[in-house]
């Protein structure tokens, strides 16, 4: 796992970290990837609770098939 510190590329300030996930080989590998950005003053931010692509649920997050 990373220990590097996750920083929004907009206004550079921290965000939370945040696990995706993609399929190698048949198999789900996480990914920690840098979270949106919750200061309300930067141009990238992201409501908490926001739904979308924003809040983590658009095309880099798959969803397992049965």
């Amino acid at each position: 796992m990373d220990s590097e510190v996750h920083t929004c590329p907009v206004c550079g300030q921290p965000v939370d970290t945040v696990v995706r996930r993609h399929k190698t080989l048949g198999a789900w590998v996480p990914v920690w990837v840098a979270g949106p950005c919750r200061d309300p003053e930067c141009a990238a931010y992201v409501a908490e609770g926001a739904k979308g692509a924003e809040a983590g649920k658009g095309p880099g997050k798959a969803e397992p098939r049965s």
